[in-house]
């Protein structure tokens, strides 16, 4: 597996990496990464987000994300955590969001 590279290769593979995750809870689902700030070159804010409502934030440090992507367990249970904020944003939505598919 792989593990490292700099901060805008680790953040595409992040971004890639949640929004693979949240669309197999619903293909609606995007991720919206927040940039600059604080977090610049230290880390990353995602959040989940099904048309106008934002999940919770999730924070990572770009050192943690560039040492463990190439780790399955790790990846499995950030995978998990992305599954259970697009679930709860799924489950709070109003009926216009339910859809029968």
């Amino acid at each position: 597996m792989f593990s490292g590279g700099s901060y805008d290769d680790v953040s595409r593979w992040l971004r890639n990496f949640l929004t693979a995750h949240a669309k197999r809870v619903d293909p609606r689902m995007e991720i919206v990464m927040e940039a600059g700030g604080d977090l610049e070159g230290r880390g990353y804010r995602a959040r989940v987000r099904l048309g106008e409502r934002l999940g919770e934030p999730v924070t990572l440090e770009y050192r943690d994300v560039a040492d463990n992507r190439g780790t399955l367990a790790w990846c499995v249970a950030l995978a998990a955590r992305i599954h259970e904020l697009a679930h709860s944003l799924l489950a709070a939505g109003s009926p216009r969001d339910a859809r029968v598919r």
